[in-house]
Order: C-alpha cells, then structure tokens, then sequence
C-alpha cells in the first residue's frame, strides 16, 4: 500500500488543480485518473476542443461569407473537415502533456485507473487491465466530474444521436442538426457546425435560451444567432428519436402537452445539461450519500465523513471549469491550515457564440426578485468606435448598480470578445467598486472595453461616446 498526504480522485481542471497546488505546498499527492489522458472533460472533450472548432469555424465562415470580401479580401476557401479535426486533437494534446509536466515538476504521482473508496483514508485504484493498487491517504478529495445527462426515448449512440463528445469529432458536416438543449453546449457546437455549412434546429423546453442568463443578455444572443440561419422552437420537447442508417426522425411536441410533429435529421446533439458522476465511488463505505441528481452535499468543501473532501462538479455551484480550480486551491489551502475560500457571488459565465455572452453577478430577475432597489447603465457596441471599425457591433454592456450606495451588483455583456473583458468586472466586484469607479478609470482609445467603461458611467446619464 502506497501512502500519501492527499489522494484526489479525478484529473479534471478540480483534480489536477488541486494536486498541483498540494505538491506546491509540499504534501505528498497522487491524483487518479482513469482516462488515457489527464485534464478531465474540460481539455479532452469539452471546453478546449470546442474552442479550437469555434475559432477555426468563425474564421472560415468569415471567409465564405461577405465579411472578408467587405475587408478587400478575396478567396474561395475550401473546408478540409480532416485538418481541422486534427489541429483541434494537436492542440489538446499540448494542454494535456502539459498537465503531465506540471505533475512531474511538483512531484505529484498520476495513479492511472478508477478510484474506489475502500473506508476512511483508503483507496483502491483499478487499472485498465484489470490491476489493482491500494493507497492510504489522510485526506482524499472526490474531484470526478460529471457526464451528459441522458434524455428518455433518445438513445445515445454516437454515430446518429450524439452528445457533446460525438458533436466534436464528426467526420462530415451535417445537412441538418437538430440540438436538444439551448444551454452553452448547444448552442456552441450548434454554431461550430452552422458556420460549417448544417442546417441547424435548437429545440428548447424552456421558453427561452441560455436559463439562468440575464433575460436582455439571453434575448440579444437568439436574435444574433437567428439572423445567422440558426432556427429555435422553444417551449418544446422532444419524446422519441428513431434512427436509421441514413439519420434520425424525432417526435417533438410542444412542452405544455399538444400534438406532436416530425423533424427528420441527419445528426442528433443531446445537451440537456451533465450531472454529477458519483456512481460507483464507494461512498457508502464512509457513509457518503447523494441527492436525486447523484451530487455529495460540502460545507467549505468538506463532505459529512471525516477526511473526505469534495469539490467541481459533483457539488453544488455551476459547473464550471474555473469554479472547479477556484474550489481545488481553496480545498487545498484548507487542508494545509490556510484560510482557502471561494466568493461564489462572483463567478463569471461565458458562451463563447459570436457574439459572445458573458455575466458575472446578479441578473435584473434576481434583483427584482429580491426586491433590491437597483440602476442600470447600459452601451451599445454599435456606439464603440473599435467594434465598428470592426465590423462587430451586435450586443451591448450592461451594469447594474445598487441605487443607494452604486456598488456593482452585476455585470451583462454581449458582444465581440466580451469573454475576455469580463474579468475587469470580476476584479472589480471582488473589491466591491461602484459604478463610478470604473466610470473614473481611464481605458485605452479605440478598444472594445471603453463600453465598459461607457455602461458604467451611463450609470448616471454621463455616457459620452458614440
């Protein structure tokens, strides 16, 4: 039996986070991870392929289109589906030996195989071949993510009916996809193979995209990517899915009850949401159980059974890659003696569409629904001198700013690059600005952020640009 300080099961953005930050502060770690690779869905089949599709996709679609000939660029571009596929495998394969590295540079022990929990501070790891290793540990950190959640009377199979896996490594363009779900996978693959040249359907039970999104910020991205050919029936559900060798033909009815209609597609994508992976964990043999979802229960990470930790998404909070690492440093700290936490208020949400969505604090929903009295200033990137300069003028910035004392409530952004300004907002809520302080810093002439900077100060009536 192998002994260490810490034994974290997962190798995901929480996993190897976490085991990094515990060889940095000199415990000894071991991370198991049963996939061939280390970076967990995130940088194998989520967030990091998906971005390379995304920004090979835009581009060429960016060539096919009027956008380069309107810049006096002519070209006749030519997809080579293959190639894109394989610079999107190259890419992520850098990030995940990368990982590999970092490993080996802070002395942390990747265990290959399933972890199972055996009793308090014991472990036993699975191989692929059928091996077994047992560790000790004082504490472990359930770090395992999660996995697509599966839609009743559509079976998953990968070559028809996807999920967001199948969606990134199809080898031809669909002639019509239809996406169950109008969340941030849906719509991103949904816009990955749009731009590629599919047709392509979004089926929503919700009366809306992106739930949970401020209602402005969600309204503005739908007519962006309606206007780009993408067709939305919301407030439907889809009941039964047959495949043939040729596609599917789904049953879809309208969610309050109705009669149903046929939709035939060449390709299905499932993104009905993920939920926790916790099947097969061994919680029971430290006296562990899940809600109906199948998510573990934390109080400052830590779980109801002495020295078992948790973290990601198999708890409570978004499942998001950086709350994930926010989480694993502040778990770590904690397990060393340091004062580690996580200012759940102040997570960001990004869809990386074009245009992008991204948010960080309260939507005006929530504030009306806790009834706190609230400001708005609001800039259009129509009235940004880069954004149009660029050609890029869909979307806005928006602020919203507690009336009495104008301290930043919430922050909704649509539009070019908004992904990466988002985290002015971020730091500037973490020190709890007002609106006016951002209106008072000086930003740099002619860029996207000046909007920024604009919604706040229109906090008061005072925006000046156009």
């Amino acid at each position: 039996m192998s002994t260490y300080d810490v034994v974290i099961l997962g190798g995901g953005p929480g996993g190897y986070n976490a085991a990094i930050r515990a060889g940095q502060l000199g415990l000894k770690a071991a991370c198991v991870e049963g996939r061939a690779t280390l970076g967990g869905t995130c940088l194998n089949v989520g967030c990091m392929p998906s971005k390379a599709l995304l920004h090979a996709s835009e581009l060429y679609d960016a060539a096919m289109g009027s956008e380069f000939a309107n810049l006096g660029i002519e070209v006749k571009p030519t997809l080579n589906l293959a190639q894109m596929m394989k610079q999107k495998d190259e890419s992520v394969t850098g990030l995940t030996k990368g990982i590999e590295f970092l490993f080996r540079k802070n002395k942390v022990d990747w265990i290959k195989g399933w972890g199972h929990i055996d009793g308090p501070g014991k472990v036993t790891v699975t191989d692929s071949q059928g091996g077994k290793t047992e560790l000790s540990a004082k504490d472990i950190i359930i770090a395992t993510g999660s996995e697509p959640t599966p839609l009743p009377g559509v079976e998953i199979d990968n070559k028809r009916i996807l999920d967001s896996t199948g969606a990134l490594s199809l080898a031809e363009v669909p002639k019509h996809l239809v996406v169950i779900g109008a969340g941030v996978i849906g719509l991103e693959l949904g816009s990955v193979w749009r731009r590629l040249g599919a047709q392509v359907t979004v089926v929503e039970f919700l009366d809306r995209i992106c739930p949970g999104v401020d209602g402005e910020a969600g309204k503005t991205l739908q007519r962006s990517l309606s206007k780009q050919g993408i067709s939305f029936k919301l407030s439907s559900k889809v009941t039964s899915a047959t495949t043939s060798a040729n596609g599917v033909q789904l049953s879809v009815e309208p969610a309050a009850g109705g009669t149903a209609e046929l939709i035939e597609a060449d390709y299905v994508l499932v993104s009905i949401g993920r939920r926790p992976y916790t099947q097969g964990l061994g919680l029971e043999n430290v006296g562990l159980t899940t809600d109906k979802r199948g998510m573990l229960a934390n109080k400052g990470h830590r779980t109801e059974a002495a020295g078992v930790w948790v973290i990601g998404d198999v708890t409570s909070g978004p499942m998001l890659a950086h709350k994930a690492e926010d989480e694993a440093m502040a778990c770590i700290e904690q397990i060393v003696g340091k004062a580690g936490e996580v200012n759940y208020d102040l997570i960001p949400n990004v869809i990386y569409t074009k245009p992008e969505l991204a948010s960080v604090g309260k939507t005006e929903e929530q504030l009306k629904a806790e009834g706190r009295a609230y400001k708005v200033g609001k800039f259009p990137f129509t009235a940004n001198s880069r954004a149009k300069i660029n050609h890029e003028t869909e979307g806005f910035a928006k602020v919203l700013a507690d009336e009495r004392t104008d301290e930043i409530l919430g922050v909704h952004l649509v539009g070019p690059s908004v992904s990466e300004m988002i985290g002015e907002y971020c730091v500037a809520m973490e020190f709890s600005a007002s609106a006016e302080d951002i209106a008072l810093t000086c930003h740099p002439h002619p860029t996207r952020s000046e909007a920024l900077r604009q919604a706040a100060m229109n906090v008061e009536g005072m925006a000046t640009q156009m």
